[in-house]
Parts: C-alpha cells; structure tokens; sequence
C-alpha cells in the first residue's frame, strides 16, 4: 500500500470541513449584529419627538430636590401655549405634579388634583402638570378626557424629569409662598393628602 493511501489518509479531507465552520461562524456574527442594529433603530424611531418648548439647566448631581429646597427653575410653554417657569411663580403657593397618562396611579388620582386644583384655585394655588415621555398631543387628548383645566406641559425627553432626578411617577412637589419646597411626595395621593398638603401651601 502506498504510503499516501495510509490509515491516516482520511484525515487529509478535514481542511474544508474547517473552513466551512468558519464560514457559519462569520454568518452568526454577521447576522447578530444585525439584529442589535435593527433593535437599536427600532428603539431610537420609537422615542418620543424632541421638544423645543421645555428649557432647562443642566441636570445637577445628587439626589432629587427635598423639603427645604429651592424648587429647580424650568421654563416651557404649556400645551394650550401659555409660558410656564418656577420662578415666575415665586411667591405663589405651587403644586408640581410630574406624572404621565400611561401611569395608572397617575390616571387614579387626576379628577382628585383637577378637583382640589378648582377649590384652592381662588386662595391663589397655583398646579403645574408635567407629563413625561409623552408629547404635546398626547397631551392635550388626556388633559381634555380628564378635564384638566391648570397648565399642562408636555415633556417628552424628560429634560424636566431628569432636572428633578424623578425615578418613580407620580410626584408631587409643594412650594410655599416663601419658595421653597414644603413636601415631597412618590406615589399617589388621596383627597384627604391632597387637602392636607394644599392647606400648608395655600395657609402657611
């Protein structure tokens, strides 16, 4: 027998087997990468719209504002195209409700705010809603089913949220007369908080 026609003859033949495993190898990675492509475009076309209407410093460090804080200064026009900002309404008792109409706490407690927004209303309580990661007429739909009749603002980006470091709707931030924040509040609220925290503001 000849000496290439041996026993380990058989083996000669393993090269292609090799590159062809190679090959499925680059078409796994290929098409993985792909897919993360096609994820990350399908995510980004998905985000809500930027906004030109909400303006902002710069996020600061830290922790979100407390009781005893400056409320942080935003201005943007509200959906029905009024101007909003914290420090036009200095001196004014103030309700900062940050929330969204996907919230289903958020949606629990709205005819209650709307409701206690028309009686404190006339003692000068002033309530500005911001709904995030929705854009102005989502907005506006909302605010029209529920009846919401303060000014509303529309945040799709979040530039207002990220000022405020929300990491849970609804929130609540009470500003007195004096500016400063009152109390701060995660999660819904009943009429009777509502009334107890609007009377310090509107009161105090």
């Amino acid at each position: 027998m000849d000496a290439a026609q041996g026993p380990d003859a058989a083996a000669v033949p393993a090269a292609p087997n090799v590159r062809s495993g190679a090959s499925r190898l680059r078409t796994v990675l290929v098409l993985a990468v792909v897919a993360v492509l096609v994820t990350f475009v399908a995510w980004y076309v998905d985000q809500p719209s930027g906004s030109s209407n909400v303006r902002a410093g710069k996020p600061p460090p830290g922790a979100p504002p407390r009781a005893g804080d400056i409320p942080r200064d935003f201005s943007a026009t509200a959906i029905d195209g009024t101007a909003v900002s914290m420090a036009a309404l200095k001196g004014k008792p103030t309700w900062l409700t940050i929330g969204a109409s996907w919230c289903p706490d958020c949606r629990a407690e709205a005819m209650d705010l709307q409701a206690t927004y028309a009686k404190y209303q006339p003692q000068g309580l002033a309530v500005v809603g911001v709904f995030i990661e929705e854009d102005e007429k989502a907005v506006s739909d909302y605010a029209k089913r529920v009846g919401f009749t303060f000014p509303m603002v529309a945040d799709p980006r979040g530039v207002i949220a990220d000022l405020y470091h929300v990491y849970g709707i609804p929130i609540h931030f009470f500003i007195g007369r004096d500016g400063t924040i009152r109390d701060v509040r995660i999660g819904r609220l009943t009429p009777g908080d509502m009334e107890q925290l609007v009377q310090q503001i509107v009161n105090g």
